[in-house]
């Protein structure tokens, strides 16, 4: 399977240029099975005061554009997130679509970001944690500091996932955490992890990019480095169930500390 990670910048205070710029990249990633975009790229996660603003709704300019996008090209698209109204609530939400632009899942972040941040003050957490099951495997998704709590990917390996999907607005001076978490997520899940962070200048803020792809063994497989740019990689899924044969940490857990009761969980 072919993944593409669009490691782009926001065109500032231009939303509709911005999704233009992210459709062009997205059809430069033709070929790929699934493409990837960053978090809150269409107007740069640090533009709090454009949140409430600039949210949408499913019938909204982004979703629709990369529907269409999806359909073209006769891929899966990882929408990356934007900020999404519901219920008079806004949400960091990201949306799976399928090859023929339907949606096949909608994952809203649990892991609002408060350092140094207004995330957390504007929008609202998500209730859910999402794995996809698709024709190109089962993918579990997650936002960029969702990274830094390792319990959300074990549900999701415990929910069958093979490849974690992860985009991100990872700022520095963090970037030696970005790589560490990105790899460290992979390895003690014997997963996929395929990620799409943000680069460039946004109110202010440095965005690190190093989108990557890392194989179960938590080895790197590609990576960027901080400029704009389209990576490609190729995995293959029958390496989740062979490294999980060959070294079974996961068949080793003890089902007594598996949550925090103390009750045991399966293990499926």
């Amino acid at each position: 399977m072919w993944v593409a990670s669009v490691q782009m910048g926001v065109v500032e205070n231009d939303k509709a240029a911005t999704v233009d710029k992210a459709v062009e990249n997205v059809r430069r990633c033709k070929g790929a099975d699934l493409i990837i975009l960053p978090e809150l790229w269409n107007i740069g996660f640090t533009s709090y005061d454009r949140y409430r603003a600039e949210a949408e709704g499913k019938d909204g300019l982004t979703l629709s554009r990369l529907k269409e996008a999806a359909r073209e090209l006769k891929a899966h698209l990882h929408t990356g997130s934007f900020v999404e109204e519901e219920a008079g609530k806004y949400y960091n939400s990201s949306y799976l679509i399928s090859p023929g632009g339907e949606i096949l899942a909608n994952y809203r972040k649990l892991h609002l970001f408060g350092y140094g941040s207004k995330e957390k003050e504007i929008l609202s957490p998500g209730k859910e944690v999402v794995v996809a099951r698709t024709p190109i495997g089962n993918l579990g998704l997650a936002t960029c500091y969702d990274l830094r709590f390792p319990e959300l990917f074990r549900r999701m390996v415990e929910k069958g996932a093979e490849v974690f999907v992860v985009c991100a607005a990872w700022p520095y001076p963090r970037l030696e955490h970005w790589i560490m978490l990105n790899r460290v997520r992979a390895l003690e899940n014997q997963c996929f992890l395929v990620s799409a962070n943000s680069m460039g200048l946004n109110a202010g803020t440095q965005f690190v990019g190093h989108s990557m792809a890392v194989n179960p063994w938590g080895i790197s497989l590609a990576s960027a480095g901080d400029d704009e740019v389209n990576l490609k990689s190729e995995i293959d899924l029958s390496e989740v169930k062979s490294a999980r044969e060959r070294f079974p940490a996961l068949a080793d857990r003890l089902e007594w500390l598996q949550n925090k009761e103390g009750r045991g969980t399966s293990n499926k």
